[in-house]
């Protein structure tokens, strides 16, 4: 079990890979499709397809006949992260964090001008009813983004990113 959830949080810590699993959360997808969206070779998108795919972050969601030949179609299982219970270690996370922060940075390259937002950092204290709260707010508040991820460009949806961490810290800094 501990060598799984490190080989899914491994597979998970690329830029490219994390892209492809927002992707795969709006819908099903090949590998052609991945690589049209992503401006990625063919090759490269199934590469990064397969390695998801092994490692269990993604899973088939049927095939497809084109041209003579069969595509598989891959989804990100959104609705189950909750169910499944990995063991992580810090060292992955931070694999994972380094990854989401070059993707952060190329989101907000994107980031529209004048629209709402909310931006918010927070090493402090409160008491753990308000920490319980949070958690479940923003735990309520990505499984509503996650549930209503639409396909790419679909008709009356609006291009976003989203992302929050919360987590109790050590009572020392390390």
């Amino acid at each position: 079990m501990a060598d799984d959830g490190i080989k899914e949080l491994r597979a998970a810590a690329h830029p490219v890979r994390l892209r492809i699993l927002s992707l795969l959360t709006g819908s099903a997808m090949s590998a052609a499709e991945v690589a049209r969206e992503l401006g990625l070779t063919h090759a490269n998108a199934s590469y990064h397809l397969r390695l998801l795919a092994e490692s269990g972050t993604i899973v088939e969601a049927g095939e497809e006949r084109i041209r003579g030949g069969v595509a598989k179609r891959y989804r990100y299982p959104h609705e189950d992260r909750g169910q499944r219970r990995r063991i992580v270690t810090t060292q992955s996370r931070i694999a994972e964090l380094r990854a989401l922060a070059r993707d952060l940075e190329r989101r907000l390259r994107q980031r529209k001008r004048r629209t709402s937002g909310h931006f918010s950092d927070i090493d402090g204290w409160v008491p753990p009813e308000v920490n319980e709260r949070v958690g479940e707010l923003l735990a309520e508040a990505s499984a509503l983004m996650h549930d209503h991820n639409q396909p790419p460009r679909t008709p009356g949806t609006v291009h976003v990113s989203a992302t929050s961490w919360i987590f109790e810290m050590t009572r020392k800094d390390r």
